[in-house]
């Protein structure tokens, strides 16, 4: 059993509701395992982590958290030996279900105990590495909203784009994606490595994580009629066939955008910006799933 250290984010969906300590060592602790559990204390501590778990040599750098906490984790094994594990306790946890990780902890817990290794490719935006997904408009908007919304959950995140989709308005933007040029409206523009955003909201079903390529999904307009049908597709995943926006694959883009637009990595809303380099790294990271 590979040498493995969990980190865990405290704060993260149902972790809150379990001894997420005693549930690891029901499940290592009986096989003898060498493992650590360290905690993050703020934003950003699970990059420090992970990059020290690496240094220390250890094999799997586990994050037990949600998306934030996944992107956190991987951020600080780039570059490094150490292979990313899942345990998810996250409200969307894309990243899992794209990587079939199972959801349930002694599930996952059994799995990460006898992992197969792999690699997948890593994206970039404006030097902001994603593992999932990263995108611009208005999926950037409700994660700017639903940050502040004061709770997590799907129910949080229905309501608040119910809410948020009366208010926001598509921005003109220049596309270069690998020499194709565009000038459209970006109500979405959406650069997916995995499959969906999470909850099993496919916006690129035919992503695959080590193909080398981002696919791209361009939303220009998102009328009632149109916005019925693309949420529709995303829950089934026929978002390509449905027609209801147009795909690319490519492995790097330029975006211009008239005015500041915002953007957002593995659901994370990061600010807004009017120019944006985005970028693939092929199979970069280490996994253990």
């Amino acid at each position: 059993m590979p040498k493995t250290c969990f980190i865990l984010n405290p704060k993260a969906g149902p972790s809150r509701r379990h001894d997420m300590p005693a549930l690891i060592a029901q499940h290592f602790g009986a096989r003898e395992a060498d493992y650590e559990i360290r905690q993050t204390e703020y934003a950003g501590h699970a990059v420090e982590l992970a990059r020290t778990a690496a240094a220390e040599g250890f094999a799997v750098v586990a994050a037990v958290g949600g998306d934030g906490t996944v992107n956190e984790v991987g951020r600080g094994l780039l570059g490094t030996d150490a292979a990313m594990g899942i345990i998810p306790q996250g409200s969307g946890n894309g990243l899992a279900r794209h990587l079939k990780v199972p959801l349930g902890l002694p599930a996952a817990l059994r799995r990460l105990a006898a992992p197969a290794f792999s690699r997948m490719d890593v994206g970039v935006m404006n030097g902001h590495p994603f593992f999932c997904t990263a995108g611009l408009g208005f999926d950037a908007h409700v994660s700017q909203h639903f940050a502040q919304a004061g709770s997590r959950g799907l129910s949080t995140y229905l309501r608040v784009t119910l809410r948020e989709y009366r208010r926001f308005r598509a921005v003109p933007v220049e596309v270069d994606l690998a020499g194709q040029h565009l000038a459209t409206d970006c109500y979405v523009l959406a650069f997916a490595n995995a499959s969906q955003y999470g909850n099993n909201a496919y916006i690129a079903p035919l992503a695959d994580l080590r193909d080398g390529q981002l696919d791209v999904c361009l939303i220009d307009a998102l009328p009632a009629g149109r916005a019925f049908r693309v949420s529709l597709a995303m829950a089934l995943g026929t978002l390509p066939q449905s027609k209801a926006a147009e795909y690319f694959r490519v492995p790097q883009a330029r975006v211009q955008a008239a005015a500041p637009i915002g953007f957002h990595v593995d659901g994370d809303y990061l600010g807004h910006a009017t120019e944006f380099e985005v970028e693939l790294m092929p199979l970069a990271l280490a996994v253990a799933v």
